[in-house]
């Protein structure tokens, strides 16, 4: 498929959140050898599909110009066919870019690649400066744990930075999908992977042991001419789905070019085209180290907030609880 028969639309502003809140333990949602299984069939023609993570692969990099401070050795965890990081090599002072991926066939066509499981990274403690991993980590079952596992390969100030699907991605295609299954089966099942929620990815880093953790939420939206277009680019990124709980039948002869109407009868725009969803989330962390800024303690401040604004500072009558 060419670049013509994608358009991205404008994007909205970034929602910037703290990671404060906690998620719930990790549970096996997931088939990772069906995971294995599409990365090793997408894996001879990923280059022809790989405008997403290129262009979320571009953000990481112009957040990564922002940082002020240099790293030589480098983790991409998912990195598919190691592209990213040969974009990496030569940047910000790094000097080796080692690309790991679950896919044996992805990790072929990278120039430093290893065959590894996100969750089980076969690395040394404190490898590397910087951890990065784009659009990969939504397929763990433990995420917390993958995150625990790159906490442990980075260096004391290394840096983590990864991008990862979330909640609201491909909601036109579940509903239209839903709405499909209902007119040709009378009911649905899964068939869209859940994804990670905002809301629940605020504590993940810090349960990875991470400091001055940040979240972070972007939509990237691309417009297709139709359905079969989109299924046929998730095919190609490897990005089909793969539940646990996924029904093994494959769907009626009817049901695709039911999901087609109703994905262009309820999302379809004035041109013909039909949007869909990507939500990016992306966490940022560093590993401990005493060189870092620590909050300052309850009622240590040396100065008053009423004095910088210029303001008279009144204090409040006391009432009864």
């Amino acid at each position: 498929m060419g670049a013509a028969d994608r358009q991205y639309c404008a994007p909205p502003p970034k929602d910037h959140i703290d990671a404060m809140s906690l998620v719930s333990d990790s549970m096996t949602v997931f088939d990772r050898r069906a995971v294995r299984r599409h990365r090793d069939r997408a894996a001879a023609a990923i280059g022809e599909f790989g405008f997403l993570t290129g262009h979320v692969g571009d953000q990481i990099l112009d957040r990564l110009d922002d940082v002020r401070r240099d790293f030589r050795d480098v983790l991409e965890i998912g990195g598919r066919d190691g592209a990213l990081s040969r974009r990496l090599v030569g940047r910000k002072g790094i000097e080796r870019s080692i690309s790991c991926d679950l896919s044996p066939a992805m990790a072929r066509l990278a120039e430093n690649g290893v065959a590894a499981d996100e969750e089980a990274l076969p690395f040394a403690p404190g490898a590397f400066d910087l951890v990065v991993s784009n659009l990969s980590l939504h397929w763990t079952n433990d995420l917390p744990g993958a995150l625990i596992q790159g906490a442990r390969v980075l260096k004391p100030d290394g840096l983590l930075l990864a991008t990862l699907l979330g909640g609201d991605t491909l909601h036109e295609l579940r509903r239209a999908m839903m709405e499909a299954e209902m007119e040709v089966a009378g009911g649905v099942s899964p068939r869209i992977s859940p994804f990670t929620e905002v809301r629940d990815a605020g504590g993940l880093l810090q349960r990875a042991g991470f400091a001055l953790p940040v979240v972070d939420s972007d939509i990237v939206t691309v417009t297709y001419e139709n359905a079969f277009r989109l299924i046929a680019d998730l095919r190609g990124m490897g990005e089909t789905q793969a539940n646990l709980n996924r029904d093994p039948r494959p769907p009626g002869r009817a049901f695709w070019p039911a999901v087609a109407r109703h994905y262009h009868e309820m999302f379809g725009r004035p041109d013909g085209r039909i949007p869909a969803t990507f939500q990016i989330i992306t966490l940022t962390g560093w590993a401990p180290h005493e060189s870092q800024q620590k909050p300052l303690r309850p009622g240590s401040a040396e100065s008053r907030l009423a004095d910088a604004l210029g303001a008279e500072e009144r204090r409040l009558p006391d009432r009864p609880l």
